[in-house]
C-alpha cells in the first residue's frame, strides 16, 4: 500500500487510538511513541511507516513471535497478539505530524501529564518511552540518558529506549532489539 504526499497530508492532526489490553486485563509493557506520523494516522496503526524498525526490532528481541507488517494497517490478529501478551502502545502527543520536530515543548509536556494519568489508571508493570529528546522535554529531565530510569514512573518501572524511526539513522534493528529486550524482560514478556 502506498500513499501520495497529498493523501498523507490529509491525515495531519488526525489521532490514532491507543492499543491496550481491555480494562482489567494486565498491562505488562507499555511502549510510548512520540506522536503518530502521517502514515501511522493513515493506517491507524502505530509505528506504521515502512522505514520504521519498531516491529522488526520487536521480532528480533522475541517480544513478538511472528512478523507484523503494519505499513498496510495492522490486522486484528496482530493487535490481539500484542494485547494477549500484555503489550500496549500509546503516544506522548496524540496528533499526527510529518515529523516529531513539528511538536511544541508545551505539547510534549501536556502529553507527559496525560501519560502519567494513563499509567496511574492502567498500571503497567513497565513503561518504555521511545525517544530520549521527547522524554527530556516532556518530563523536564534534560540530563536523562537512555536505559532504565532510576525513579520509575507512577509506580511502573521506566525505560527510555531509542526511537525506531528510520530518521534515527545511528540505530539498527539489532541495536533497537537489544534496547527493547531490557524493558520486555523486566515486564516478564520475554525471559
Amino acid at each position: 500500500m502506498g500513499f501520495t504526499r497529498a493523501e498523507l497530508e490529509s491525515f495531519r492532526d488526525a489521532e490514532v487510538p491507543d492499543l491496550l489490553p481491555p480494562p482489567g486485563t494486565p498491562l505488562r509493557l507499555l511502549f510510548v511513541g512520540i506522536n503518530p506520523g502521517l502514515w501511522t494516522a493513515a493506517t491507524q496503526t502505530h509505528f506504521a511507516h515502512p522505514g520504521n524498525r519498531f516491529y522488526p526490532a520487536l521480532l528480533r528481541a522475541g517480544i513478538i513471535e511472528k512478523p507484523i507488517d503494519p505499513a498496510a494497517g495492522m490486522t486484528e490478529t496482530d493487535r490481539a497478539a500484542l494485547r494477549d501478551r500484555g503489550i500496549g502502545i500509546t503516544n506522548l502527543v496524540r496528533r499526527a505530524t510529518a515529523k516529531a520536530s513539528e511538536l511544541t515543548a508545551t505539547e510534549l509536556r501536556e502529553g507527559g501529564a496525560a501519560l502519567e494519568a494513563l499509567v496511574r489508571d492502567r498500571r503497567p508493570h513497565v513503561v518504555a518511552v521511545a525517544g530520549i529528546t521527547a522524554y527530556r522535554t516532556a518530563f523536564g529531565r534534560p540530563r536523562a540518558v537512555l536505559g532504565e530510569q532510576p525513579d520509575g514512573f507512577e509506580g511502573a518501572l521506566l525505560w527510555v529506549v531509542p526511537n525506531p524511526s528510520g530518521l534515527n539513522a545511528h540505530e539498527t534493528v539489532e541495536s533497537l532489539a537489544l534496547a527493547y529486550a531490557a524493558p520486555a524482560r523486566a515486564a516478564g514478556v520475554i525471559e
